[in-house]
């Protein structure tokens, strides 16, 4: 048999699934009884590929340290790069790592760490504690977090929150992407109001904290 016609039927195996449903429940019993009584959270994803050299891990401290001067928590996936960037300006600092076949070590900075079988049940946790989002630039992982708002949003299954993206150069091709789609009929007009992207840190900050949960 085919290495993965072997790995698909392994993965169905009924015991495994149990054994799934636990770990499920753990990640999120975990995240609940840890996150419940933090103040209004802002999530900030990006890549973990920079360096603290790098223009928008600069970017990403300066966000989290003026968010965190107006009370806010900051989440992040709790690894290096962006993330690292976010928790190394925030006063109250969470990091959702994931466990990954490598694994992906938390950065230095996270005061309050929590780990995660599941991306999925990682995610639900970020939507949960979070009252607006800031997009970094980053690959699939962001991609897949900011789609993944956004869709929570348009379809009403969340509550509207501020999504900013930093970054107007780097999301410009983006943001065409999302215009051909409206021109298409894939979305509509006022689907493009969902999200605000800017370079000027003050006017997300001021974003944020005009719209949603204040702390």
């Amino acid at each position: 048999m085919k290495d993965f016609q072997k790995e698909f039927l392994d993965n169905r195996n009924i015991e495994k699934d149990m054994w799934r449903i636990f770990k499920i429940i753990s990640d999120f019993t975990d995240a609940f009884d840890e996150l419940e009584t933090i103040p209004p959270a802002v999530s900030i994803f990006g890549s973990a590929r920079v360096d603290e050299n790098n223009i928008y891990y600069k970017k990403a401290t300066k966000i989290a340290k003026k968010l965190s001067q107006k009370g806010y928590a900051i989440i992040t996936g709790g690894g290096p790069g962006i993330m690292e960037a976010a928790n190394k300006g925030a006063d109250y600092s969470i990091g959702l790592n994931i466990k990954l076949p490598h694994e992906q070590k938390v950065n230095p900075y996270v005061k309050t760490k929590l780990e995660f079988n599941y991306f999925f049940t990682r995610k639900v946790t970020f939507i949960k504690y979070s009252v607006a989002t800031v997009i970094m630039p980053g690959g699939f992982g962001t991609l897949d977090e900011l789609s993944e708002v956004l869709t929570l949003i348009q379809t009403k299954k969340m509550s509207k929150i501020p999504v900013v993206f930093y970054g107007k150069e780097f999301f410009e091709p983006l943001l065409k992407f999302y215009k051909n789609m409206l021109k298409e009929k894939m979305i509509d007009e006022k689907d493009l109001e969902l999200f605000l992207i800017s370079d000027n840190i003050d006017e997300i900050v001021d974003y944020i904290y005009q719209n949603s949960i204040q702390p």
